[in-house]
């Protein structure tokens, strides 16, 4: 298929500019086709009852232990300020001696550093606690 641009051609003879839609119409109705043939296949008949999605958030107890850790690192016990890490220690030391041993649920700042909540961690493991449980905001529903 070729196509004489310029003054090489024949007197009189214009060129032919216009867009040969032969081939889109044809490609359309393969798809076309296609489509009517697939859509049987993925839409099916048979009636099922699919589960249902159960998330139920978890509501904290009285005897857990709710741990925050703000951005700059610093731990609060509940609403109580914790001026170190040997003090939340000690308090855990207390706490995890109980019977049944409370659940110790980590609330950490996602801009805080790691080592935050890691010391945090080390603490809970030192003291013996069996549970700890990372407190996250659920994603958006959409």
């Amino acid at each position: 298929m070729g196509m004489s641009v310029g003054a090489g051609g024949a007197p009189g003879k214009k060129v032919n500019s216009e867009i040969n839609t032969t081939p889109l119409v044809d490609v359309m109705l393969v798809l076309l086709i296609i489509f009517l043939i697939t859509i049987p296949v993925a839409v099916t008949s048979i009636n099922v009852r699919l589960p249902k999605e159960t998330n139920q958030p978890r509501t904290s107890k009285p005897e857990n232990i709710v741990v925050s850790v703000d951005k700059d690192g610093e731990i609060y016990w509940n609403d109580l300020h914790i001026p170190s890490v040997a003090a939340f220690l000690d308090r855990l030391k207390t706490e995890s001696v109980k019977v049944p041993q409370p659940e110790l649920h980590i609330r950490g700042d996602g801009g805080s550093r790691y080592e935050a909540v890691g010391r945090v961690v080390f603490a809970a493991q030192r003291a013996g606690i069996a549970k700890v449980a990372f407190v996250t905001e659920p994603p958006p529903r959409q």
